[in-house]
């Protein structure tokens, strides 16, 4: 059965130079005939392979004109999909390339699902699995590390490991075979050696990857910092002053932050996602209440707590209530407006949370700043990991699999230091072995790949 031409808008929605809708499939360059006339008057498929050609698109009914473009036909398999392909270049902006892509379902292609190009390569060999979420991760990067570990997963670095610790897996249950057709004891004993060497170097390999998962997390979802404290002490200011604009609003009014604001922030390298929250304090204000038990909520799951105090001002109850948040967390405490008279001194704050970074700042005159996102770089990137050489695991479903492929192999081990023969343990070593290819996609079901291609946008 011939698999249908697809096609979709390949760019982001909103006013732009270009848009670009994308075919792919047997009947692309059909499509494309239909809908755009070449400038030169030559038919499209009389134009070398990947040459860029101006012209217009037309109804092909009407021959009214949509919009004048550039048009490229990829011949298979040196394309994208490893399938025939064609990117319409039209202008920009919302109408134009709807008029354009509405022109090639009329004309016999259908509408791409979410990541269905992306799913054709794979499906064609171009990648693996693991690549190809390399491309959505490499999409939605938001700093610059990320994007480069997103890099290097799509470069196959992954793969590789993958594959190496996959052979080492085959080979031990080679080794279970040779054991259960020659048993002998002597033999059988000389084997299982072998096996456990193998299995022990494949966990050590699992482990070292799994190591790097939390350090990946927060290269994609960036560090969840929860900005805490009392009405007027400086949230706000603080947001303002780290994304270097005027997002949240400054008053002296207190309240004024009644919702939680969020934002993303490039921090050397951390992604940081940013809530400034309202102020603790108990109100009668019933959205300024809704806004506190947000505040509260949030707590709870913050990487990180940002608890700002004003240092001119003695500690009152709102000030314990925030305090009594921070306690067996990860925090960091500013005391804030340091270019004012102190009365609540670092020695205090020490006494009152124990475990909490303290730093002097003044939002006022920018003093400290440096040193607060310099500490928040330590907290999370202490040097554990070396990002420039290291594969990094960011993705949760990687990570799972990971875990379940350690606890098979440690199963496996398990039953090895018992004693028990071989065929005890052939079906751990095996679910490793599967478990492992999910994650380059040589041993994955459809409902996967379905879940997997689900979470891309569509047209890539």
């Amino acid at each position: 059965m011939k698999e249908a031409t697809i096609a979709a808008i390949a760019t982001a929605p909103g006013e732009a130079g270009v848009g670009i809708v994308r075919i792919s499939g047997e009947e692309s360059l059909r499509i494309l005939g239909e809908i755009f006339l070449p400038q030169r008057g030559r038919k499209i498929e009389s134009e070398d392979n990947r040459r860029m050609v101006f012209g217009r698109v037309v109804d092909p009914n009407s021959l009214e004109l949509v919009d004048e473009a550039l048009a490229v036909y990829m011949v298979a398999p040196q394309t994208y999909t490893r399938e025939d392909v064609v990117e319409i270049q039209c202008h920009g902006g919302v109408v134009a390339v709807k008029k354009v892509l509405h022109l090639c379902l009329q004309s016999g292609a259908e509408l791409a699902g979410p990541g269905e190009f992306t799913k054709r390569a794979f499906l064609n060999g171009r990648f693996d699995l693991s690549q190809a979420e390399a491309v959505m991760e490499l999409i939605s990067a938001k700093t610059n590390a990320s994007y480069q570990n997103s890099l290097k997963q799509l470069s196959g670095h992954l793969s590789a490991q993958v594959s190496g610790i996959r052979r080492n897996l085959l080979e031990v249950l080679a080794n279970i075979t040779v054991a259960i057709d020659f048993p002998e004891n002597e033999a059988e004993a000389i084997t299982v050696q072998r096996m456990k060497g193998f299995l022990e170097s494949a966990r050590t390999e699992v482990e070292r990857l799994l190591s790097t998962a939390e350090t990946g997390r927060i290269l994609r979802d960036g560090v969840k910092t929860v900005i805490l404290g009392k009405p007027n002490v400086g949230k706000s200011s603080l947001m303002n002053a780290l994304l270097r604009e005027n997002r949240a609003i400054v008053t002296e009014v207190p309240g004024t932050t009644r919702d939680t604001l969020e934002e993303y922030v490039n921090l050397h390298g951390v992604p940081l996602r940013l809530i400034d929250t309202a102020g603790i304090r108990e109100t009668e204000d019933r959205i300024e209440k809704i806004g506190v038990e947000r505040a509260v909520d949030w707590v709870e799951r913050a990487d990180l707590l940002v608890a700002v105090f004003d240092k001119s001002r003695q500690l009152e109850e709102e000030d314990h209530r925030v305090l009594a948040l921070l306690s067996e967390r990860k925090s960091i405490i500013l005391l804030n407006k340091s270019d004012l008279k102190e009365i609540i001194s670092r020695e205090m704050m020490v006494k009152e949370v124990p475990n909490a970074m303290i730093i002097e700042t003044s939002m006022a005159t920018q003093q400290g700043l440096e040193t607060f996102e310099n500490a928040i770089k330590d907290l999370f990137f202490h040097g554990g990991v070396d990002l420039q050489h290291e594969t990094v695991i960011s993705n949760v479903r990687h990570k799972n699999l990971l875990q379940k492929t350690s606890a098979s192999i440690g199963e496996a081990l398990q039953a090895i230091e018992a004693g028990m023969p071989v065929d005890c343990f052939e079906v751990d070593v095996k679910d490793a072995w599967q478990s492992l290819g999910e994650i380059s996609g040589d041993s994955v079901t459809e409902d996967v790949l379905d879940q997997v291609f689900s979470e891309f946008c569509i047209g890539k």
